[in-house]
């Protein structure tokens, strides 16, 4: 899990460009973004869940979303109470996640920046479906474990680097089923639970939960699987 970092710190210039340029499209359920639009009920869910608050009791828990976009988990984990900052190096996705959060009525502190120049803590961080995008992992994490507070969580949902995701999130869902942007991904960038684990126990994080993440197809939606070997999420608490 390294990396040469491109476009400063654990960010890829390239990879700002890229979600930039769905800034307009975010929010649209059937647009590009319609698979985490899918996912997202299920990632904030198992997220609050691990909290060890009832689903809709975050009130007064201070939350940052790593690599938040146009605030998709962002806006679903304040309507569940929390205080939600929302951090990202795309300023077209800010944009869009601003305007977003004042037509809905909510309050989201978003910010440009890299979680490695951040000078403050949050009970919990979040890390969704960004972790694969980054230029060095390792950096990335440890500036994570800093973010957090002692006793706080940390959550990634990511990629598995496997045959299968190869086949299915690279091959058919950008190529073949084009449900999502060709060149969303670069399989190689993937990271397996093994991978992630030994990672965050580097930076002083201990891994308390996995699963794995599966379309369901009789909802529409997602579910909770033991089936790690595409999506997955995974939960890590300091101290």
């Amino acid at each position: 899990m390294s990396g040469a970092a491109r476009g400063g710190g654990t960010v890829l210039a390239g990879e700002i460009a890229k979600f930039d340029a769905l800034a307009r499209e975010w929010w649209d359920p059937r647009g590009p973004m319609a698979p985490l639009h899918a996912m997202n009920p299920l990632r904030t869910r198992w997220i609050a869940e691990r909290l060890g608050r009832p689903p809709e009791a975050l009130a007064g828990l201070t939350l940052l979303d790593v690599g938040c976009g146009a605030g998709l988990a962002a806006e679903a984990l304040a309507r569940r109470g929390a205080v939600v900052t929302g951090l990202d190096m795309a300023p077209e996705a800010l944009e869009a996640a601003r305007f977003h959060a004042a037509g809905q009525g909510l309050s989201i502190r978003y910010q440009q920046g890299r979680p490695e120049e951040l000078d403050e803590t949050f009970d919990a961080v979040t890390a969704l479906e960004v972790i694969e995008h980054v230029a060095d992992p390792d950096a990335f994490l440890s500036a994570l474990a800093r973010s957090v507070r002692p006793g706080g969580t940390v959550f990634l949902s990511t990629l598995n680097r496997t045959a299968r995701s190869f086949l299915f999130a690279k091959l058919g869902a950008e190529y073949l089923l084009r449900l999502l942007p060709r060149g969303t991904h670069d399989w190689r960038r993937f990271v397996t639970p093994a991978e992630l684990g030994a990672g965050l126990r580097r930076v002083g994080l201990r891994v308390i939960d996995v699963a794995g993440m599966v379309p369901d197809p009789l909802t529409g939606g997602w579910r909770e699987s033991r089936d790690t070997r595409v999506n997955y999420i995974m939960a890590a608490r300091k101290g």
